[in-house]
């Protein structure tokens, strides 16, 4: 029995990304243009497909030079620059065999994308730590002892504990652990682009709930950083609670 179009187009919108090559192979000989187009797109969808196979195994490298280690951890930081909020650190132990796609950094994912691969994450690590440190303390110790305190306490709270960081630029003080700083790691390394992910989705999620407390303030879209509506609130209506007062002179 041949296949109506409208079939053959279902049929390949609910092929997996790695079976595409079995729908070029059933539809390759088939002399209708539409189907054709279709077998084109398949194909174009599997070479995307294939060349995200290669890059994801380039992102290895580091966990692969190091692999004599058993619990390799990823760990990366976001909110070093808004103006209100914390700064939230994400440490993550990922599987050996581990075959998670499109993990990068979190900057250069669109935000449908990160909340994807939040959900992977969190199902398919060894184990994931939360660092939060708030508005209160990094203007009490700057936001450097901040960062670094933060990634203490997203380490403190893996089981297992790793055997080696792979960090995002930065060695951690006072943690015993061997470190192995790599800079721009989050585009270098799957362990710390999944941490990377976790961690900005941790903190974005925190800001669109702020956002519910000071709507004037536009956390929800700005997520604390120094936007034009958030500045001109800043003036209209003072710092929050959450603000940093170290970082808002110029704007009160």
């Amino acid at each position: 029995m041949i296949n109506n179009i409208s079939e053959i187009k279902n049929e390949l919108s609910i092929t997996a990304d790695c079976d595409l090559h079995n729908f070029i192979e059933k539809y390759k000989d088939d002399d209708r243009s539409s189907v054709h187009k279709l077998v084109e797109k398949a194909e174009k969808k599997s070479e995307k497909y294939n060349a995200e196979l290669i890059r994801i195994e380039k992102l290895k490298e580091f966990e692969k030079k190091y692999s004599e280690y058993n619990y390799i951890c990823g760990i990366d930081e976001v909110g070093r620059g808004p103006l209100a909020g914390p700064v939230v650190a994400g440490a993550v132990i990922l599987p050996k065999d581990c075959s998670i796609l499109y993990i990068n950094d979190s900057k250069k994912l669109s935000e449908k994308k990160r909340e994807e691969l939040y959900d992977i994450i969190m199902e398919k690590a060894v184990s994931v730590g939360l660092g939060y440190v708030d508005n209160s303390i990094i203007d009490e110790i700057n936001i450097l002892q901040a960062t670094y305190e933060a990634m203490r306490e997203a380490i403190g709270k893996l089981d297992p504990i790793p055997d080696l960081l792979l960090n995002d630029a930065v060695t951690i003080p006072k943690v015993n652990i061997r470190q192995i700083p790599i800079i721009k790691g989050d585009a270098k390394s799957i362990s710390i682009g999944a941490a990377s992910i976790v961690a900005k989705v941790t903190r974005d999620r925190l800001m669109v709930e702020y956002d519910k407390e000071y709507p004037e303030y536009d956390f929800a879209g700005n997520k604390g950083y120094g936007s034009s509506k958030h500045i001109e609130a800043l003036k209209k209506y003072g710092p929050t609670p959450i603000h940093r007062r170290s970082f808002i002179g110029n704007f009160i």
